[in-house]
């Protein structure tokens, strides 16, 4: 099962090509969905509490009954490596292994990101999507971004009406306490990459260090994380749980 990040979607993952999903397609059954609001799922009749991560993580929960998955390995990026991580917690004997990609600022490291959240979605009421755009073309790009501003460059994948209150969902929401996570025993391996504030490897290394059975593998670039379907593949292939 995999979940997306904030303001992307099924087709943005595509369009972006940074994770050839044939890696894994060819020894396991790969599930992917648009989360709520983003992509083709609708954004439903709720406000701000629908886009919080542990919100996330109950659709994460529907989309697999739907499959008749009881047990199954979940991951994501960003965003859906937090809804994994509200799910594991909430349903952990259902999550077999989880896959971390470039985690999301968390706990002291979420403030500064909840006002930019914050304050885009004042700027897209105010002047659209296009004026967000705009104001993102002026910021100077993430360094492992440098070689390839091309990927900053597209648009969010929601509807101009729901992605300010999908931002401020993102706002208001958190992964959970290291302490809780502390308890979780799925092996677990996390991704990141260096030089993007958004998603900083302090995020990433605490909840290395904080996970049992955690495997945290670090990229200097872009070009290192053409291997990471190699190394998903490999994790998934010899995960197993103690008895």
């Amino acid at each position: 099962m995999w979940a997306h990040g904030l303001t992307s979607s099924m087709a943005k993952e595509d369009e972006a090509r940074l994770f050839d999903w044939s890696r894994l397609q060819a020894d396991h059954e790969v599930v992917r969905y648009d989360a709520r609001g983003h992509g083709r799922s609708g954004a439903g009749g709720g406000g701000e509490a629908q886009y919080g991560w542990d919100a996330l993580a109950r659709d994460l929960f529907a989309v697999a009954d739907a499959c008749g998955f009881e047990r199954f390995a979940a991951g994501g990026a960003s965003m859906g490596a937090a809804t994994t991580l509200h799910a594991a917690l909430s349903q952990p004997e259902r999550i077999e292994a989880m896959v971390l990609v470039i985690p999301p600022t968390a706990w002291e490291s979420r403030t500064p990101q909840r006002d930019i959240y914050e304050g885009s979605a004042d700027l897209v009421e105010r002047a659209g999507i296009a004026g967000l755009m705009e104001a993102r073309a002026a910021l100077p790009p993430p360094p492992i971004f440098a070689d390839h501003p091309e990927l900053l460059g597209s648009p969010p994948d929601v509807a101009p009406d729901v992605l300010p209150t999908v931002l401020r969902g993102a706002a208001a929401t958190d992964l959970p306490p290291l302490d809780q996570l502390a308890g979780l025993d799925q092996p677990t391996l996390v991704l990141a990459w260096e030089g993007d504030p958004g998603h900083p490897v302090s995020t990433a290394t605490a909840l290395a260090g904080a996970l049992i059975r955690a495997e945290l593998v670090v990229a200097p670039s872009l070009a290192e994380v053409t291997h990471w379907p190699g190394r998903v593949a490999a994790f998934l292939q010899g995960r197993s749980r103690p008895t």
